[in-house]
């Protein structure tokens, strides 16, 4: 499998003043890319515009904005700029992550069947299975390390193959070349959630997927302040469907939330440096700590994923998952309790650390008996590692595990 370099990224987005297309490094295009000026005044930063509807010369005549629902410039200068960080053509941005899945599904039409990982994040599998299995819409959740398992739960109703990798939160590792090649094979749209990854860290559409979605809450805005979503893609087609859905459902996200997500894309490769570093760190202090029995990150050599992570990310995340000794549910409440630094809260990618319960935060919508069946034990604690200093991270995890 062949990866697409991140400083070698195509885009002919204008830098300044500049026309030409050129290959462009990531973090200029984190800092620019979407963006210019503002012509009025010379504002280096893309205005919030906050109205609801635009002024029309002549009746049809609206430069391209007609109304805030379907379009605004600031949320213009947002998709211009995650697309660029995806290596896209297109970006379409939502109001959130599962809006944006929302959107996706609501292209199929009852019949139509979807695979996806039995590993999967609560709030999709809960979209899934309770807003559109009633509309009939048909999910089948499989393990995606398994080709012949895809293979299998492939039928000609299949219209879509939706993947999360790293998964939330058992942080496994699924080949989205060889995913994409099974599935084009039957002419099978592919998905992928990157949200775990940032496309700083992986470029799905780079490796034969055929859209990229962000819940933009997450690393993309960065800073625990702002929710949103992003589906990024080459399709005309499929960029068109989106649109009509923004002005159909009305998922858009608002100007300031725009603004938001761009000001947090401005340091995007240089906070996920820091998050995979202190990553890093903590995955090998809880390895090495005598009360912690398994300690899940794809940067371990005996990772089960780790060779097709070394393949397809720039570096291993700071996502973490881990499981106490005695394996105990109050054990693991009083570890959540304890800590001082990572604070106790759903959502991840932010800032700052934190940790979470999946079974009954994140995951709670998909029953125990699915849960334990897909590898994700009630004891299982995950961890969102911020940018905050290594040492205090892991004073943090040290005393808190004293305390357990």
């Amino acid at each position: 499998m062949s990866t697409t370099s991140f400083h070698d990224v195509e885009t002919s987005t204008r830098m300044t003043n500049g026309t030409s297309s050129h290959k462009t490094g990531f973090g200029t295009l984190a800092v620019h890319a979407g963006q210019a000026p503002d012509p009025s005044t010379g504002a280096i930063m893309p205005p919030v515009y906050f109205t609801s509807t635009y002024v029309q010369e002549s009746p049809g005549d609206h430069k391209g904005y007609e109304y805030a629902r379907v379009s605004n410039p600031t949320r213009t200068a947002l998709e211009g700029n995650l697309a660029a960080l995806e290596g896209a053509k297109h970006c379409i941005a939502f109001s959130s992550g599962v809006a944006s899945i929302d959107a996706l599904l609501k292209t199929l039409r009852p019949g139509d069947h979807v695979v996806s990982t039995n590993d999967l994040y609560g709030g999709t599998f809960r979209l899934m299975t309770q807003v559109f299995e009633p509309f009939g819409l048909r999910f089948t959740f499989t393990d995606l390390t398994d080709l012949d398992s895809v293979a299998d739960a492939i039928t000609p109703e299949t219209r879509l193959l939706w993947i999360e990798t790293p998964t939330n939160p058992l942080l496994r590792i699924f080949d989205i070349a060889a995913l994409s090649e099974l599935a084009h094979r039957s002419n099978i749209l592919v998905g992928v959630d990157n949200t775990f990854a940032s496309p700083y860290l992986q470029q799905p559409l780079s490796l034969g997927a055929d859209l990229v979605m962000h819940s933009s809450t997450k690393y993309l805005g960065g800073h625990s302040d702002v929710v949103g979503g992003a589906i990024m893609t080459n399709s005309d087609e499929l960029d068109e469907k989106m649109r009509f859905l923004i002005k159909s459902a009305g998922a858009a996200p608002g100007p300031m939330d725009c603004f938001l997500l761009l000001r947090g894309t401005k340091t995007l490769h240089l906070r996920m440096e820091s998050h995979c570093k202190n990553g890093e760190a903590v995955a090998r202090f809880l390895r090495s700590h005598p009360k912690v029995a398994e300690v899940r990150w794809p940067g371990f050599e005996d990772h089960p994923g780790h060779a097709i992570a070394k393949l397809q990310m720039r570096d291993f995340g700071g996502m973490v998952s881990f499981i106490l000794n005695d394996d105990a549910l109050e054990t693991a409440n009083r570890v959540m309790a304890a800590t001082k630094v990572f604070a106790l809260a759903e959502s991840l990618g932010g800032v700052e650390s934190l940790i979470s319960h999946p079974a009954s935060m994140t995951h709670a919508s998909i029953p125990a008996v699915k849960r334990r069946e897909a590898g994700l034990p009630d004891s299982l604690i995950r961890l969102s590692v911020g940018i905050e200093d290594e040492a205090d991270l892991i004073a943090d995890l040290e005393q808190a595990l004293e305390l357990a």
